[in-house]
């Protein structure tokens, strides 16, 4: 059997997601987190082959839950499950460490197939999240201004966008004040922006926004 974790915050997506995975009778699902923290404190107590993971979750961002799951169970899968585009964020996730990206739009067709691809020890990704990311590789130059950040970076900047104050924010990631002061400006800095309005603004211009 291939055990299988489902982390989404959204009963209804994981609804859909427990209704496709069990219809495969090869495939056990063990437990359903709603929460970074839930995976972590799940795997730190037992491993799952598969962990099928919300890129876009409460408490922690899916790629930061990523680096804590390489640690507390290596042999773990991770095939992320998102909602953004795979030309905007399949290639965050693959550098991350991920074995496959799909997006929840294609769940239905394509989530068997990635959960099986990634048991087997191979990536599993798309034709357009291929290309994007070998033009990745051959062409750094021609990055985004977002594309340059570091994870951290990446994560505060959403959390900017999306209206979160300095201190909010370093409430929910742990951070200081001044840490989140510092890395805020790096952002602007590596962007050319010079304030939270222009950001949200190049966040919508770029749909990084939901």
């Amino acid at each position: 059997m291939i055990s299988t974790l489902i982390a989404d915050d959204h009963l209804l997506i994981r609804e859909g997601l427990r209704k496709i995975l069990s219809e495969e009778e090869d495939i056990e699902i063990v437990y359903e987190a709603e929460n970074g923290q839930q995976v972590l404190d799940y795997l730190a107590a037992q491993s799952v082959q598969v962990l099928i993971l919300d890129i876009n979750m409460p408490m922690m961002s899916g790629l930061d839950i990523l680096k804590y799951v390489h640690k507390l169970s290596p042999d773990t899968r991770v095939l992320i499950l998102s909602m953004y585009p795979e030309d905007r964020f399949a290639v965050r996730a693959l550098k991350a460490g991920a074995s496959g990206y799909i997006t929840k739009a294609s769940a239905g067709d394509e989530l068997i197939s990635a959960v099986r691809k990634v048991i087997e020890g191979a990536r599993y990704i798309s034709p357009e999240a291929t290309e994007m990311l070998v033009r990745e590789l051959s062409k750094p130059s021609d990055r985004l201004p977002h594309e340059t950040l570091s994870e951290r970076e990446f994560q505060i900047l959403m959390l900017l966008v999306k209206g979160k104050n300095v201190r909010s924010i370093s409430e929910d990631l742990g951070l200081s004040v001044n840490t989140v002061n510092t890395y805020r400006a790096r952002i602007f800095e590596k962007m050319s922006l010079k304030s939270t309005q222009e950001l949200v603004r190049y966040a919508y211009d770029h749909k990084l926004l939901e």
